[in-house]
């Protein structure tokens, strides 16, 4: 493996220029060149990848800076799965615009969670169809959605269920919560309490409940949205680093342009927008499971596999890549969940771009969805203003891009 280039160091040799005959007085002293960074340490072998996706990619070809040729236009099978996703993708788009205005970027990151079977945090401010969105995506697909607006005083049996007694039998029944969806809004996140909020662990990583001691499995698909208001401090408890960690992707809603703002208050006229109408849902949950499987086959060469792994070693020893003053700002890098939410994001995103192969774009059209609540930075860096998005843009100039 080739080590990073360093910015500012020394070109290459060149011939030597013959000298002029009066000899010229002693140059000034420059600064002398940056010493060489050290090279990111060897990476294991990679398995090799499944015969499918062998015979898919066979048009690629070798030199990694070249992006391989579309797989499914080499594998019959690849092709009828990509056709096949993007008939049920182009439902899904054309049911979810039919309520939602704009937000293009929500969009495509609920899908990317979706595919990749992962969870989404969402943070704006108030009012811009967080909750909208999330319901106007579970009646799209055929799925049970819950709501849990979390407050302080929210019990984690509030969530995940509790045993009642049952005068009648003289026994206890259990009464499974509202996490027991396919899609399960948590609205305002931050307003509960951090007991509460550990009550979600379980559910999000292993997928399922503990109640009584008896393990009770989530469906399947099972998808968390959080949401969090960033602007109001009081009543709210930050969300810990464990928790964060179980996201897959953390997008930042944003508002909408005037004249997307000026088509919502024409559907608020037109009743689109009512919240006693519903879209109707076009696509089951068997659906759901095979864009899923289908998302899963997506072909990952291993020079970007060795991209992603790169990344994620750079945002945990950052001084050498991208100097001393900004690895300061850092207090801690990204786990190596952020290199599996890399791998299956990308995954998904290619499928949504009608590929059945990752390519380096992807990666990097992901890097603040999935390292901006992984990447930690110090208390120096937020009060001189300095954000996560910045530090993550150094990350990936610092990585040679395969």
């Amino acid at each position: 493996m080739t080590d990073l280039p360093v910015p500012g160091a020394a070109s290459p040799a060149s011939p030597p220029v013959p000298a002029a005959p009066p000899p010229a007085p002693p140059a000034p002293a420059t600064a002398a060149p940056a010493p060489p960074i050290p090279p990111i340490p060897p990476i294991p072998p990679i398995p090799a990848a499944p015969a499918s996706a062998v015979r898919a990619a066979q048009a690629a070809p070798s030199a990694p800076s070249t992006p391989p040729a579309n797989a499914a236009a080499q594998d019959p099978a690849a092709a009828d799965d990509l056709a096949r996703a993007q008939r049920i993708l182009q439902v899904i788009s054309d049911s979810y615009s039919t309520k939602m205005v704009g937000q293009d970027r929500l969009r495509s990151s609920l899908l990317i969670a979706l595919l990749a079977g992962g969870h989404i945090l969402l943070e704006s401010v108030p009012g811009l169809a967080k909750t909208t969105a999330a319901s106007t995506l579970a009646d799209t697909v055929k799925a049970s959605f819950k709501r849990i607006q979390c407050t302080p005083d929210l019990l984690p049996s509030d969530i995940t269920g509790s045993q009642i007694y049952d005068a009648a039998t003289g026994t206890f029944r259990t009464v499974l919560g509202p996490v027991h969806a396919n899609f399960v809004l948590l609205d305002e996140i931050n307003r509960s309490s951090a007991k509460t909020q550990s009550a979600m662990l379980e559910a999000m990583q292993e997928r399922q409940t503990t109640i009584g001691g008896e393990v009770h499995p989530l469906p399947r698909p099972f998808l968390v949205i959080a949401t969090q208001n960033p602007i109001e401090q009081e009543g709210t408890y930050e969300l810990p680093e464990a928790q964060m960690d179980r996201f897959l992707l953390k997008e930042i809603v944003e508002y909408p342009s005037p004249a997307e703002e000026f088509e919502i208050l024409g559907r608020i006229d037109s009743g689109v927008l009512d919240p006693d109408r519903h879209v109707p849902g076009v696509i089951s949950l068997e659906h759901v499971r095979e864009l899923q499987e289908i998302a899963a086959r997506v072909y990952t060469d291993p020079a970007i596999r060795n991209y992603i792994v790169q990344l994620a070693y750079v945002t945990r020893n950052p001084a050498p890549y991208i100097g001393e003053e900004r690895a300061r700002f850092i207090k801690y890098g990204a786990s190596p969940r952020a290199s599996i939410a890399f791998l299956q994001a990308s995954r998904a995103r290619a499928l949504l771009d009608g590929r059945m192969h990752v390519l380096p774009e992807d990666v990097r059209a992901l890097r603040h969805l999935v390292l901006r609540h992984r990447v930690l930075l110090t208390f120096e860096a937020e009060a001189e203003g300095v954000r996560s998005e910045e530090i993550i843009d150094q990350i990936f100039a610092s990585v040679p891009t395969p």
